[in-house]
């Protein structure tokens, strides 16, 4: 049974790159996967990723994403999701749009994928399959914890 989920930030001026780490019953890392996210922009709804913090993660359904973990009572947002997807930062060239609006993707490396000098996600739906391969239960409820390896950018 997994005991909770912790994501690593590392803040730069276009996006938040991090890591998500899923603990076990005995506290040790049973998986890992790159995470990517909005810049920090004060927490603004839809074009900023949420603060550090204790969360609480439930498995939520919608039709786009299928089976996705939602994360609950972040002051002043709503359907903070973690789900697929490859851009935040840059445009989905098919879109013309982040692939996010809040939420957090994941993937198993950052590459520049669309040649705009800005990091993209991918392997993004194998990942994300692989993480929900850990919460079997539709009811569980997961701690996480969102912590930063650097301050917010200041430029």
């Amino acid at each position: 049974m997994i005991n909770r989920l912790q994501i690593v930030r590392y803040y730069t001026k276009e996006q938040t790159e991090g890591d998500i780490y899923v603990f076990g019953e005995d506290n040790g890392i049973e998986w890992t996967c790159k995470s990517l996210e909005l810049k920090w922009l004060d927490n603004k709804s839809r074009i900023s990723c949420i603060p550090e913090g204790e969360y609480t993660v439930v498995v939520r359904y919608s039709k786009k994403y299928s089976r996705h973990l939602h994360i609950t009572d972040v002051e002043g947002r709503s359907y903070i999701l973690i789900h697929w997807g490859n851009y935040a930062g840059s445009k989905n060239p098919r879109t013309g749009k982040s692939d996010i609006q809040g939420c957090v993707m994941t993937g198993n490396k950052l590459v520049d994928i669309n040649n705009d000098g800005i990091l993209d996600v991918v392997a993004s739906k194998k990942t994300f399959k692989e993480m929900m391969e850990f919460f079997p239960d539709d009811d569980q409820k997961i701690d996480l914890l969102i912590t930063a390896k650097n301050d917010y950018p200041t430029d």
